[in-house]
Formats: structure tokens, sequence, C-alpha cells
């Protein structure tokens, strides 16, 4: 086979099993003018199927003389309600169909080799089954507008850094717990009053521009009435240390709502007995969920 005409036939094949339809019905294309597949085509053997997530992987075996020019699978998508045709070249023993559900149950394919005059082979059929499609998330977050009321602390150093700072918009001042004598150990917190409930958020923060204390590991603790609280998440690694470094939080997750919060220091960079930081933000997440499989 000449170079030329090689590329053009691997070429060929690639675009059709790519298409949706399957070279829209072409077969033609594959036809090549330097080499033949004629006389009735072999067919494929050992047809298998695999259920992938919201797939499904069909495998088949190439007849040991490879005679047959292109293989093509049909089956009824009945996600489209319509007929779909597959081609895939000779070289080619295994395809992935896309966009399947397990809520339809079998899908029947229909599996016929044909040779270089577009003449088919015997047919064989399979019935095959997807596996479950994957949930959709679709994640937003909006920035709560809070004012200085809400914040709290149980530290707040008298002579400087008011927790108001961390509220401010201003990336060079900054709140700071009590560094003045007489120091009282951590833990300490931050601690926001909602004036409606949340539950699921992320925070980020602003470390102070320079002579920053940061926290080095972090508790989040929820509450209704103030008093009773509930931990949700710990954070031991990956809060920042540099200057005026930013954390941005993962989602935390939960099932129940919450009017109040608080993020405890455990522990510091350089284990102080106080923290600072320059700003705090809180955002609301919203967490839309969809089932491909109960649509």
């Amino acid at each position: 086979m000449k170079i030329k005409s090689y590329i053009s036939y691997c070429l060929g094949a690639i675009l059709c099993l790519s298409s949706i339809t399957g070279c829209s019905g072409d077969y033609n294309s594959f036809v090549d003018s330097d080499q033949k597949i004629t006389g009735k085509p072999s067919s494929v053997s050992n047809i298998t199927s695999d259920e992938l997530p919201g797939q499904i992987k069909l495998n088949w075996d190439i007849p040991a003389d490879s005679n047959f020019y292109f293989l093509k699978i049909t089956y009824f998508d009945h996600l489209t309600q319509t007929e779909k045709t597959k081609v895939a070249s000779v070289y080619t023993n295994e395809l992935i169909i896309d966009n399947t559900r397990a809520k339809f149950g079998n899908y029947q394919f229909t599996f016929q080799t044909f040779n270089s005059n577009n003449e088919g082979g015997d047919i064989t059929s399979l019935s095959a089954k997807s596996g479950i499609a994957p949930t959709i998330e679709t994640i937003t977050s909006s920035k709560l507008k809070l004012d200085n009321n809400q914040f709290s602390t149980d530290n707040q150093e008298p002579s400087e850094g008011p927790i108001s700072n961390l509220n401010d918009g201003n990336p060079n001042t900054f709140f700071h717990t009590r560094w003045s004598s007489p120091q009282i150990p951590l833990p300490q917190y931050i601690q926001i009053d909602l004036y409606e409930p949340l539950t699921n958020f992320s925070f980020s923060y602003q470390n102070r521009n320079g002579a920053q204390v940061g926290p080095e590991h972090l508790k989040v603790l929820i509450s209704n009435d103030g008093t009773d609280w509930t931990e949700i998440a710990e954070f031991t690694s990956g809060l920042p240390s540099a200057s005026q470094a930013i954390y941005n939080s993962p989602v935390i997750r939960n099932s129940t709502s919450f009017i109040y919060v608080r993020f405890l220091v455990t522990k510091t960079y350089g284990d102080r007995n106080y923290f600072n930081l320059a700003e705090f933000m809180l955002y609301d997440v919203q967490i839309d969920i969809y089932d491909p499989e109960s649509d």
C-alpha cells in the first residue's frame, strides 16, 4: 500500500469513529483505491460489554484473517430516541458509547462487517447495559455582606488591631488577639453571628501585611444557640504563613443550617499565644445536584 493511501485510509477511520452518526452513513468513504477487501467479510467474534459510569464499552475480537474493511455498529439511543450508527476500522477492537443510562436497562446492538464494496457480512447482536451515570454538581458561591457587629473574639488585644479591621476591605490594617501581658494561651477564636441561617459555606482570609502570625491549625464550629457547639471541620495543613497570603477554604457541607460560626485557632506559625489577620470573608455556597438517572 502506498504511504499516501495508508494515511488517507487511517484518517477516514478516525473521522468515522469520532462521528455520532458514523460518517453520516457514507460508508464509501472507507473505500481505498489501492486496497480492496472483496468477497464475504469475516465477522468479529467474542463480543462483550463493560458497564462504565454513563457509558457502555463494547469489545470484540478481530478475525484472524482481518477480512473486512469496516465494522458498522447500530443501536437505539434511548436518551435521544433515535437510531445511532458507529463505524470502526479493522484496526479497532473496542468502542465506547457515551451518554448512556442504567435506567433504560438493556441496549440492543448489532454488529456487521463490510467489504470494500459496501457489502455486508453476517449480523451479530448483543444486549448490553450502561453503568449508572454520575450525578453532576453545580456549585455557586456569593460573598456575604457582613457588618462589624457580627464579628467577635474571645481575646481582643486592647491596644491595637480591633476585630472590625477584618471587615474593612483594607489589607494593610489588621486584627490582633492579645499579645500584651497577660497573654492567654490558645485556642482563640473569631466568631461571626449570622442574621440568617447558613448551611453550606466557605471562608477566606488574608494574612497581615508584615509581622504576620497566621493560623497553622484551625477548627470550624457551628451553633444555633451560641452555647452548644459542633465541630464540622479541621485544617491542620495547607494554611499560609507568608505576609499578605490569602487562604480560600474548600466548601464546608452541612446537613443542617446554623446561625453562629467560630473559627478556632489551635496553633499558630511560630507557636505564639496570639494570632493576627488582615481580612476575613464568609461565602454562602449553593450546591445544585443533577441526577441524569432520575430526569
